[in-house]
Protein backbone atom coordinates (compact mmCIF):
# COMPACT_ATOMS: atom_id res chain seq x y z
CA UNK A 1 0.00 0.00 0.00
CA UNK A 2 1.40 3.39 -0.99
CA UNK A 3 1.73 6.36 1.38
CA UNK A 4 -1.28 8.17 -0.10
CA UNK A 5 -3.39 5.00 -0.22
CA UNK A 6 -2.71 4.37 3.47
CA UNK A 7 -3.60 7.92 4.51
CA UNK A 8 -6.79 7.69 2.46
CA UNK A 9 -7.93 4.93 4.84
CA UNK A 10 -8.09 7.35 7.77
CA UNK A 11 -9.97 10.53 8.66
CA UNK A 12 -8.17 12.84 11.08
CA UNK A 13 -10.39 14.60 13.63
CA UNK A 14 -9.20 17.64 15.57
CA UNK A 15 -11.42 19.15 18.27
CA UNK A 16 -10.57 22.80 18.89
CA UNK A 17 -11.50 25.55 21.34
CA UNK A 18 -9.63 28.85 21.18
CA UNK A 19 -6.85 26.90 19.46
CA UNK A 20 -5.80 29.17 16.56
CA UNK A 21 -2.24 29.42 17.95
CA UNK A 22 -1.84 25.62 17.67
CA UNK A 23 -2.93 25.11 14.07
CA UNK A 24 0.24 26.06 12.11
CA UNK A 25 2.25 23.39 13.96
CA UNK A 26 -0.22 20.73 12.76
CA UNK A 27 0.19 21.52 9.08
CA UNK A 28 3.03 19.05 8.53
CA UNK A 29 0.55 16.22 9.08
CA UNK A 30 -2.84 17.71 8.29
CA UNK A 31 -1.68 19.28 5.04
CA UNK A 32 -1.12 15.75 3.70
CA UNK A 33 -4.45 14.32 4.86
CA UNK A 34 -7.23 14.15 2.30
CA UNK A 35 -9.82 13.29 4.96
CA UNK A 36 -9.88 15.86 7.74
CA UNK A 37 -12.56 17.18 10.10
CA UNK A 38 -12.04 20.12 12.45
CA UNK A 39 -14.78 20.19 15.09
CA UNK A 40 -14.66 23.60 16.76
CA UNK A 41 -16.26 24.25 20.14
CA UNK A 42 -17.41 27.86 19.87
CA UNK A 43 -14.01 29.52 19.45
CA UNK A 44 -13.90 33.32 19.36
CA UNK A 45 -10.26 33.57 18.21
CA UNK A 46 -10.83 32.77 14.53
CA UNK A 47 -9.97 29.07 14.78
CA UNK A 48 -12.61 27.84 12.26
CA UNK A 49 -11.64 30.41 9.63
CA UNK A 50 -7.94 29.73 10.07
CA UNK A 51 -8.51 25.96 9.78
CA UNK A 52 -10.44 26.50 6.55
CA UNK A 53 -7.61 28.64 5.12
CA UNK A 54 -4.88 26.19 6.10
CA UNK A 55 -6.69 23.06 4.92
CA UNK A 56 -9.20 23.69 2.12
CA UNK A 57 -9.95 19.95 2.01
CA UNK A 58 -11.21 19.94 5.62
CA UNK A 59 -14.77 19.77 6.83
CA UNK A 60 -14.92 22.51 9.45
CA UNK A 61 -17.75 22.08 11.96
CA UNK A 62 -18.29 25.38 13.72
CA UNK A 63 -20.45 24.72 16.79
CA UNK A 64 -22.16 27.81 18.25
CA UNK A 65 -21.09 26.86 21.78
CA UNK A 66 -18.67 24.60 23.60
CA UNK A 67 -20.22 21.12 23.43
CA UNK A 68 -17.41 19.43 25.33
CA UNK A 69 -14.59 17.21 24.10
CA UNK A 70 -16.51 13.96 23.69
CA UNK A 71 -19.56 15.54 22.10
CA UNK A 72 -17.47 17.47 19.55
CA UNK A 73 -15.63 14.26 18.61
CA UNK A 74 -18.95 12.45 18.27
CA UNK A 75 -20.27 15.12 15.89
CA UNK A 76 -17.24 14.49 13.69
CA UNK A 77 -17.20 10.70 14.00
CA UNK A 78 -20.71 10.35 12.56
CA UNK A 79 -19.43 12.08 9.39
CA UNK A 80 -16.50 9.71 8.88
CA UNK A 81 -16.73 7.32 5.92
CA UNK A 82 -13.22 5.82 6.09
CA UNK A 83 -12.62 2.62 8.10
CA UNK A 84 -10.21 4.41 10.45
CA UNK A 85 -10.45 7.66 12.41
CA UNK A 86 -7.51 9.35 14.11
CA UNK A 87 -8.34 11.69 16.99
CA UNK A 88 -5.65 14.32 17.54
CA UNK A 89 -5.65 17.10 20.10
CA UNK A 90 -4.55 20.48 18.72
CA UNK A 91 -1.69 20.51 21.24
CA UNK A 92 -0.26 17.24 19.88
CA UNK A 93 2.18 17.16 16.97
CA UNK A 94 2.66 13.97 14.99
CA UNK A 95 4.34 13.26 11.69
CA UNK A 96 2.63 11.77 8.67
CA UNK A 97 5.12 8.90 8.88
CA UNK A 98 4.02 8.21 12.44
CA UNK A 99 0.37 8.09 11.42
CA UNK A 100 1.29 5.84 8.51
CA UNK A 101 2.92 3.38 10.93
CA UNK A 102 -0.27 3.23 13.01
CA UNK A 103 -2.44 2.79 9.91
CA UNK A 104 -0.27 -0.04 8.60
CA UNK A 105 -0.45 -1.82 11.95
CA UNK A 106 -4.22 -1.35 12.02
CA UNK A 107 -4.50 -2.87 8.54
CA UNK A 108 -2.41 -5.86 9.63
CA UNK A 109 -4.44 -6.34 12.83
CA UNK A 110 -8.13 -5.63 12.09
CA UNK A 111 -9.14 -6.93 15.53
CA UNK A 112 -7.55 -3.90 17.23
CA UNK A 113 -10.05 -1.24 18.32
CA UNK A 114 -7.54 1.51 19.20
CA UNK A 115 -3.86 2.10 18.47
CA UNK A 116 -2.09 4.94 20.21
CA UNK A 117 1.37 6.52 19.97
CA UNK A 118 3.67 7.24 22.87
CA UNK A 119 3.10 10.82 24.01
CA UNK A 120 6.30 12.71 24.80
CA UNK A 121 6.97 16.17 26.19
CA UNK A 122 8.53 18.93 24.11
CA UNK A 123 11.86 17.83 25.56
CA UNK A 124 11.27 14.24 24.46
CA UNK A 125 10.45 12.77 27.88
CA UNK A 126 7.83 9.97 27.66
CA UNK A 127 4.51 10.74 29.33
CA UNK A 128 2.33 8.19 31.09
CA UNK A 129 -0.44 8.02 28.51
CA UNK A 130 -1.41 4.36 28.96
CA UNK A 131 -2.14 1.97 31.83
CA UNK A 132 -4.51 -0.74 33.01
CA UNK A 133 -8.13 0.16 33.91
CA UNK A 134 -7.90 2.10 37.15
CA UNK A 135 -11.09 0.49 38.50
CA UNK A 136 -9.65 -3.04 38.25
CA UNK A 137 -6.01 -3.04 39.38
CA UNK A 138 -3.05 -0.64 39.70
CA UNK A 139 -0.52 -0.36 36.90
CA UNK A 140 2.98 -1.56 37.76
CA UNK A 141 6.16 -2.49 35.97
CA UNK A 142 8.44 -1.02 33.34
CA UNK A 143 7.29 1.01 30.32
CA UNK A 144 6.36 -0.86 27.15
CA UNK A 145 9.25 -1.46 24.79
CA UNK A 146 7.09 -2.66 21.89
CA UNK A 147 3.41 -2.79 20.89
CA UNK A 148 1.43 -3.79 23.99
CA UNK A 149 -2.22 -4.38 24.86
CA UNK A 150 -3.31 -2.02 27.64
CA UNK A 151 -6.54 -1.02 29.35
CA UNK A 152 -6.42 2.71 28.70
CA UNK A 153 -4.77 5.21 26.36
CA UNK A 154 -5.07 8.98 26.52
CA UNK A 155 -7.59 10.49 24.12
CA UNK A 156 -5.11 13.14 22.98
CA UNK A 157 -4.00 10.87 20.13
CA UNK A 158 -5.73 7.62 19.20
CA UNK A 159 -6.40 5.71 15.99
CA UNK A 160 -9.82 4.02 16.01
CA UNK A 161 -11.13 1.20 13.81
CA UNK A 162 -14.75 2.27 13.54
CA UNK A 163 -16.39 -1.14 13.08
CA UNK A 164 -14.97 -2.26 16.44
CA UNK A 165 -17.18 0.37 18.11
CA UNK A 166 -20.49 -0.72 16.56
CA UNK A 167 -21.97 -2.17 19.76
CA UNK A 168 -19.82 -0.17 22.20
CA UNK A 169 -20.49 3.35 20.99
CA UNK A 170 -18.28 6.40 20.99
CA UNK A 171 -17.94 8.99 23.75
CA UNK A 172 -20.48 9.31 26.56
CA UNK A 173 -21.59 12.94 26.40
CA UNK A 174 -22.34 13.06 30.13
CA UNK A 175 -18.59 13.75 30.40
CA UNK A 176 -18.05 17.34 29.29
CA UNK A 177 -14.28 17.29 29.76
CA UNK A 178 -11.97 14.66 31.32
CA UNK A 179 -12.64 10.96 31.93
CA UNK A 180 -14.45 10.51 28.61
CA UNK A 181 -11.44 8.57 27.33
CA UNK A 182 -11.29 6.53 30.56
CA UNK A 183 -14.94 5.61 30.11
CA UNK A 184 -14.57 4.72 26.43
CA UNK A 185 -11.49 2.57 27.01
CA UNK A 186 -13.08 0.77 29.95
CA UNK A 187 -16.12 -0.11 27.83
CA UNK A 188 -13.83 -1.44 25.10
CA UNK A 189 -11.77 -3.39 27.65
CA UNK A 190 -14.89 -5.03 29.06
CA UNK A 191 -16.00 -5.91 25.52
CA UNK A 192 -12.55 -7.48 24.92
CA UNK A 193 -11.66 -5.09 22.11
CA UNK A 194 -7.84 -4.70 22.08
CA UNK A 195 -6.35 -1.30 22.91
CA UNK A 196 -2.71 -1.16 21.84
CA UNK A 197 0.04 1.36 22.56
CA UNK A 198 2.87 1.60 20.03
CA UNK A 199 5.86 3.17 21.83
CA UNK A 200 7.98 3.44 18.68
CA UNK A 201 5.51 6.00 17.30
CA UNK A 202 5.83 9.34 19.07
CA UNK A 203 3.52 12.35 19.36
CA UNK A 204 4.81 15.55 20.95
CA UNK A 205 2.32 16.74 23.55
CA UNK A 206 2.29 20.42 24.50
CA UNK A 207 0.35 19.65 27.66
CA UNK A 208 -2.50 22.08 28.30
CA UNK A 209 -1.36 24.15 25.35
CA UNK A 210 -4.55 23.92 23.30
CA UNK A 211 -6.37 26.86 24.93
CA UNK A 212 -5.00 30.38 25.04
CA UNK A 213 -7.92 32.66 25.78
CA UNK A 214 -8.20 36.17 27.17
CA UNK A 215 -9.22 34.77 30.58
CA UNK A 216 -6.68 32.12 31.69
CA UNK A 217 -8.01 32.05 35.26
CA UNK A 218 -11.48 31.29 33.90
CA UNK A 219 -10.01 28.43 31.87
CA UNK A 220 -8.31 27.01 34.98
CA UNK A 221 -11.57 27.34 36.93
CA UNK A 222 -13.34 25.39 34.18
CA UNK A 223 -10.67 22.67 34.22
CA UNK A 224 -11.09 22.20 37.95
CA UNK A 225 -14.89 22.26 37.74
CA UNK A 226 -15.22 19.70 34.96
CA UNK A 227 -12.46 17.42 36.25
CA UNK A 228 -14.24 17.15 39.60
CA UNK A 229 -17.65 16.53 38.04
CA UNK A 230 -16.34 13.97 35.55
CA UNK A 231 -14.49 12.09 38.27
CA UNK A 232 -17.76 11.65 40.16
CA UNK A 233 -19.73 10.75 37.03
CA UNK A 234 -17.15 8.06 36.26
CA UNK A 235 -17.25 6.69 39.82
CA UNK A 236 -21.04 6.47 39.79
CA UNK A 237 -21.17 4.85 36.33
CA UNK A 238 -18.44 2.24 36.80
CA UNK A 239 -18.51 1.67 40.58
CA UNK A 240 -21.61 2.80 42.47
CA UNK A 241 -23.60 5.83 43.59
CA UNK A 242 -22.39 5.17 47.14
CA UNK A 243 -18.78 5.21 45.97
CA UNK A 244 -19.35 8.51 44.14
CA UNK A 245 -20.97 10.10 47.20
CA UNK A 246 -18.14 8.97 49.45
CA UNK A 247 -15.55 10.27 47.00
CA UNK A 248 -17.38 13.60 46.80
CA UNK A 249 -17.27 14.03 50.58
CA UNK A 250 -13.56 13.23 50.72
CA UNK A 251 -12.69 15.57 47.84
CA UNK A 252 -14.77 18.39 49.32
CA UNK A 253 -12.86 17.99 52.59
CA UNK A 254 -9.39 17.95 51.01
CA UNK A 255 -10.19 20.75 48.54
CA UNK A 256 -11.57 22.98 51.32
CA UNK A 257 -8.28 22.50 53.19
CA UNK A 258 -6.21 23.28 50.09
CA UNK A 259 -7.92 26.52 49.01
CA UNK A 260 -6.47 28.67 51.87
CA UNK A 261 -3.03 27.15 51.20
CA UNK A 262 -3.19 28.16 47.52
CA UNK A 263 -4.42 31.64 48.49
CA UNK A 264 -1.64 32.05 51.07
CA UNK A 265 1.09 31.27 48.55
CA UNK A 266 -0.79 33.18 45.84
CA UNK A 267 -0.74 30.79 42.93
CA UNK A 268 -3.55 32.34 40.85
CA UNK A 269 -3.95 29.52 38.33
CA UNK A 270 -3.86 26.79 40.96
CA UNK A 271 -6.21 28.77 43.17
CA UNK A 272 -8.67 29.24 40.30
CA UNK A 273 -8.48 25.53 39.51
CA UNK A 274 -9.01 24.61 43.18
CA UNK A 275 -12.04 26.90 43.48
CA UNK A 276 -13.41 25.40 40.26
CA UNK A 277 -12.95 21.91 41.70
CA UNK A 278 -14.73 22.92 44.90
CA UNK A 279 -17.69 24.35 42.96
CA UNK A 280 -17.83 21.29 40.69
CA UNK A 281 -18.02 19.03 43.73
CA UNK A 282 -20.58 21.24 45.44
CA UNK A 283 -22.90 21.41 42.42
CA UNK A 284 -22.72 17.72 41.46
CA UNK A 285 -25.82 15.67 42.21
CA UNK A 286 -25.95 11.89 42.35
CA UNK A 287 -29.38 12.08 40.73
CA UNK A 288 -28.14 14.05 37.71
Amino acid sequence: MSFSEALNQVTVIVVTHESAHCLPALDGLLGQCKNLIVSDNGSLDGTPAQAARLWPQAQVLSHPRNLGFGAANNRALVRVSTPLAFLLNPDCEMTAQGLLQLVEMAEENPEFAILAPQLVSVGGKPEVNYRWPQTLWPSEGNPATGPACVGFVCGAAMLMRRDRFDDVGYFDEHFFLYYEDDDLCLRLFKAQRPIVVVPDVKAVHHSRGSVRGAHPWRSEYGRGFHHAQSKLIFAKKHQSAARALGLRQWLLFTTTLNIPFRALFFSPKLLARMVGRWMGLLRWSVNA
